[in-house]
């Protein structure tokens, strides 16, 4: 009945709301098989809501959704059958080692006893936890435990992964490493939906959905997120750039601006107002040692996404105030 669908998961008009408060609303998107989707947002955003949804924990209010072909509301036992999870909590026993507790996940899922030794195998090569297999799990490092996690997720073959903020807490050269692992399983036609608030990990997805208080605010390849930035990005590097900010969001030619380390990123009409931006930074008494247009990253464009998105609540507001 379900082996025919073409998208790991189908999501329409999905809403979510605790009284009055509205924490999905009104999500849209689909994840093809084999591909890798990215739910980007800061916390409070949505984003665990939504998986909550899709793994059948919670009900919508409002919407539809489907994953590998079941729905979400009508048989949810069926896509908890049928997907893996993984969130920053692992869910391991600290007690027992790495071997028992993929032992002890195998028996959760139902494998039967005589493919526990295979496929368990198989998931040690996979993670290269060979070696710290008998290793009690609470004597793990951070990396080798998240690797755990991620194997005993998938213990049972899923066909769609779910990662819920799966990388936090990890240094970034094992967070390269985990989603090399990801690669390789989406290689090998699982479907996955990680939720993240680290940037550069959205660069590892073949497509992006930008969450702001509860929306769906963009929706796009990694490159079409960032083509899409509204004017041109200039880098600045400055003395002062705490203070270089203010200056510069009092002229009128400056939509954004955002304090990246040292340097400060302005987001412009066009490239005419480079000459501007150092006349005025100079004329205010700072020290300007470059400016320089760039290319957007995805943190560019997702800040500049915010702001467009305050903008229009503080519009709508106003408007609200104004009939009262």
């Amino acid at each position: 009945m379900t082996s025919s669908y073409t998208n790991a998961v189908e999501v329409e008009g999905l809403s979510k709301h605790f009284g009055s408060f509205t924490a999905v609303d009104q999500v849209s998107f689909h994840i093809p098989k084999g591909e890798i989707f990215g739910l980007l947002g800061p916390n409070g955003a949505g984003k665990t809501t939504t998986i909550r949804m899709l793994c059948g924990l919670l009900l919508p209010n409002a919407g539809r959704a489907a994953v590998v072909g079941y729905d979400v509301t009508r048989k949810p036992e069926e896509v908890k059958r049928r997907i893996g999870y993984m969130s920053q909590k692992f869910s391991l026993y600290n007690d027992l080692t790495a071997l028992e507790n993929l032992n002890f996940y195998a028996e959760i899922y139902g494998i039967p006893r005589s493919q526990h030794k295979q496929r368990i195998d198989e998931l040690l090569e996979i993670s290269d936890l060979k070696d710290h297999q008998r290793t009690l799990t609470a004597s793990l490092s951070g990396a080798w435990r998240q690797r755990l996690a991620l194997a005993c997720a998938i213990v049972h073959n899923p066909p769609m992964l779910f990662l819920d903020e799966a990388t936090a807490g990890v240094d970034p050269v094992s967070r390269r490493n985990f989603w090399d692992l990801i690669y390789t399983l989406a290689g090998e036609g699982v479907s996955v939906l990680a939720t993240t608030h680290y940037m550069d990990e959205a660069d590892y997805c073949n497509t992006i959905g930008m969450m702001y208080q509860g929306k769906l605010v963009a929706l796009g390849s990694p490159d079409e997120i960032k083509e899409d930035l509204p004017g041109v990005l200039v880098q600045v590097d400055c003395d002062r750039p705490g203070e270089a900010v203010e200056t510069l969001e009092q002229q009128p030619y400056v939509q954004h601006t955002s304090v990246h380390g040292a340097q400060i990123h302005v987001t412009v009409k066009d490239e005419r107002q480079l000459r501007s931006i150092d006349d005025s930074l100079t004329k205010a008494g700072f020290k300007v040692e470059s400016v320089e247009v760039i290319l957007p990253s995805l943190e560019d464009a997702f800040i500049s996404m915010v702001k467009q998105q305050k903008v229009v609540q503080h519009r709508a507001e106003d408007n609200a105030n104004s009939l009262n």
